[in-house]
């Protein structure tokens, strides 16, 4: 149950902190910083929905309480206190709901909701045919990002000669991208009759996901003595070259090993930039990773650990099914999963997540 004392007292510091936000926002020094001007722009967003919020709950509740004191004391007729009690009823109802979103805000979200996302998928157990699924579940996420507005821009990527990925890495730039890809991290295993297949045999084939939030300067500093650089030639599929020029880029973090590389564009200082956005959002998502692992064991409790040795979701083919085995849903639409309908098992992660934060709270 919300204390309302306590729940007046937040829209009462909501306020506040808006206050001093907008003057901030004000401060011509402030509006050079773009970063750091997007990220006073995203709280002050935020700000304004639970200031509204809060302020529907707070004038619903004030006026269940005086209907209530209407009925109570009233000296009116009949017809007329049916008529308040009808309203307070339809108050009452509103209030349920209020409470609902109230319960979800006051829910601590996760930092890297906001932030773009870089997607890395890799072929596992398969061969070949784990290659071509990586390259239907990149076009899958790829159909889902358009249908939302995102922008998606590819990193690098391992093309096989018949259409598959042994690799690919691409990025993801828009509205709470990392919100809405977060629970994709994990092994995705496909059942199907390869098309090299000549007896007809379903195979079982897996391929590896991992979702890394993009790394601003703010959020990590990387020491440039602390790169080597190397630069090569790109190659295409089967060897190919596809450049005559060293435009390719290998990155490696001394500190941690870490290597990244990127050739997809024929610019050096192009794949240079790109690989250096990757490596920032490597080493982010291992520095996270390491507080998490200090501070508590409940990522373990989480929906999805973070865990990419985890079996997260089944694709069957011949059954035209796709379980999601962290909250138990199976979909028998494959075909529509595939072309980018993935509302229905991102809405069901986000409340499986809710739920659990809030039973984590109470």
């Amino acid at each position: 149950m919300l204390n309302n004392k306590l729940l007046f007292g937040k829209l009462d510091e909501f306020v506040d902190r808006l206050k001093v936000l907008e003057n901030q926002m004000s401060d011509p020094e402030i509006i050079k910083n773009v970063s750091g001007y997007r990220k006073l722009a995203i709280e002050r967003s935020d700000l304004l929905d639970k200031i509204a919020l809060f302020s529907n709950y707070k004038n619903n509740y004030e006026e269940v309480n005086r209907l209530k004191s209407i009925i109570q004391e009233s000296t009116e007729e009949e017809d007329f206190l049916e008529l308040v009690e009808e309203e307070l009823k339809v108050l009452k109802g509103k209030q349920n709901k209020l409470i609902e979103n109230i319960e979800e805000f006051l829910i601590e979200p996760d930092p890297n909701d906001d932030k773009d996302i870089i997607i890395e998928i890799r072929a596992g157990t398969g061969g070949e045919e784990a290659a071509l699924f990586a390259a239907d579940l990149y076009r899958m996420y790829a159909y889902y990002a358009e249908k939302c507005g995102i922008k998606v821009e590819v990193i690098n990527s391992s093309p096989t000669p018949i259409g598959g990925f042994k690799e690919i890495i691409f990025s993801l730039e828009g509205s709470k991208v990392y919100k809405r890809f977060k629970f994709e991290s994990g092994i995705h295993r496909v059942q199907r009759v390869p098309s090299t297949e000549t007896a007809g045999r379903i195979h079982t084939s897996a391929v590896s996901v991992a979702v890394l939030a993009a790394a601003e300067e703010m959020d990590l500093e990387i020491n440039i003595n602390d790169l080597k650089v190397d630069v090569y030639r790109s190659s295409g599929a089967g060897g190919q070259s596809v450049n005559t020029t060293d435009s390719a880029v290998r990155i490696t973090h001394l500190p941690t090993g870490v290597v990244v590389t990127c050739q997809d564009e024929r610019s050096q200082i192009k794949n240079k930039a790109k690989a250096l956005k990757v490596l920032r959002a490597k080493l982010y998502d291992h520095a996270q990773l390491e507080q998490a692992s200090k501070i508590s064991q409940d990522r373990k409790k989480q929906v999805g650990s973070g865990d990419r040795s985890e079996k997260i979701r089944t694709y069957n083919f011949p059954d035209r099914r796709v379980t999601d085995h962290r909250i138990s849903l199976t979909l028998y639409k494959i075909e529509q999963i595939l072309a980018g309908d993935l509302d229905e098992l991102i809405s069901g992660l986000q409340s499986a997540e809710k739920e659990l934060k809030l039973k984590q709270n109470k």
